[in-house]
């Protein structure tokens, strides 16, 4: 599952380091190696110009400093550089090293997104000892953007409720899943989103697990729920198709445990 290492340690505040993992992004875009997509070189970096006012603590990964920075979406790689798709590194970097750079990409955009203040458009700066921007101006603080999101796996007997989400990038049946509102208590929002997507009512809220996911910085909340009553009544702009998956059926195929949402399936797959 993606997730950071157990070796790795976050840092507030930046450190000396002969050599350190400098992840660099352009939007959603990390800049790698060409063909071994190791992180790019000193050399390669200082083709990029004058970015080290913009580089910010990530954290220690064993006795490595990780750092953050982003470029222009203009920028063009450095040779022997090309910039990649986070998400289509999946299977092809080391796991170890994708759940640093999510957890980096989510510092990069959260650094370029907040170089003024929201509500007067004053510079911001970094307050010390925290991950946090402060206006000199209107004192507005601006922490990280986390947007935490339900996931629910429903039980009925021995079938499962899977859906085929229309703004699914990977077109499979999975849990239903979605942001929670404003006021909203995480067990609130499972109850609003399944009768809003499918029409069912629901109990027995069991935790499963959790997940960073930083496409671009949600965290998902997955959980287990048994079926109540109602009939399936798709709500068609979130919905392409919903439906009871049991011992007899042919189950969406298994693939690699990137997302909790894989898992959760699997912790619930009929035994062949």
């Amino acid at each position: 599952m993606l997730q950071t290492p157990l070796s790795f340690t976050p840092l507030m505040a930046p450190r000396e380091h002969a050599d350190p993992l400098s992840f660099v992004f352009q939007g959603g875009l990390l800049l790698v190696s060409q063909g071994d997509l190791a992180l790019p070189q000193p050399q390669q970096l200082a083709a990029l110009g004058d970015w080290g006012g913009r580089t910010h603590p990530v954290g220690l990964w064993g006795e490595r400093y990780c750092q953050a920075t982003w470029c222009e979406r203009d920028t063009p790689a450095p040779d022997g550089c090309e910039w990649r798709n986070l998400r289509g590194l999946f299977g092809e970097m080391d796991d170890g090293m994708l759940g640093v750079a999510g957890r980096a990409g989510q510092i990069a955009e959260w650094a370029r997104t907040h170089r003024f203040c929201g509500a007067c458009a004053s510079p911001m700066a970094l307050v010390g000892g925290e991950r946090c921007f402060k206006c000199a101006a209107c004192g507005m603080i601006a922490y990280p953007r986390i947007s935490p999101a339900m996931m629910v796996l429903i039980r009925k007997g021995e079938q499962v409720l899977l859906a085929l989400h229309t703004a699914s990038p990977s077109k499979r049946f999975t849990p239903l899943a979605g942001f929670l509102e404003a006021g909203e208590s995480i067990e609130e929002a499972v109850h609003r989103e399944v009768f809003e997507e499918v029409g069912l009512r629901v109990h027995n809220l069991q935790y499963f697990s959790s997940q960073s996911w930083p496409f671009p910085h949600s965290l998902m909340i997955a959980f287990t729920a048994d079926y109540l009553d109602g009939e399936i009544r798709i709500d068609a702009s979130e919905i392409a198709e919903a439906r009871w998956f049991g011992p007899g059926d042919e189950w969406p195929e298994k693939v690699p445990h990137v997302s909790v949402s894989s898992i959760l399936v699997d912790a619930h797959r009929p035994a062949r």
